[in-house]
């Protein structure tokens, strides 16, 4: 939800992590909606140990920011294995999978432009 001045103008809005909409896509696979906008979304995920997401697309582009952890994005003609504090650029429907090589979990941001529905995983299934 966005948040409206007196002449209808979005404006500032804080969301707290631990009242954030969430979700499981998978055991363990942790999603917390940190913005949901028509222009931008974020979202904070867990990825739990050797999990990879189904390989997939969308319209919007997205840049994946490792936080805690490896996380290593695949496409049909390129892999690249990110560190924490490494970003990766992904253009819309561009198809890829997100895997965690690691045997722990890593936790990542994944920014969204425009925004992407929150649900999005939800709708796959």
């Amino acid at each position: 939800m966005t948040e409206h001045d007196e002449n209808g103008r979005s404006t500032m809005k804080a969301v707290r992590f631990n009242q954030a909409d969430s979700y499981e896509p998978e055991k363990d696979w942790k999603r917390v909606s940190l913005c949901n906008q028509k222009d931008i979304s974020i979202e904070h995920f867990v990825k739990p140990p050797q999990h990879a997401s189904p390989m997939h697309d969308h319209p919007n582009a997205q840049v994946l920011v490792v936080l805690k952890g490896k996380l290593s994005v695949i496409t049909d003609k390129h892999q690249e294995t990110l560190d924490e504090g490494d970003a990766v650029y992904i253009p819309g429907n561009e198809p890829h999978v997100v895997k965690n090589p690691l045997d722990e979990a890593s936790i990542g941001l994944d920014i969204f432009v425009p925004g992407r529905s929150f649900d999005f995983w939800l709708k796959r299934k």
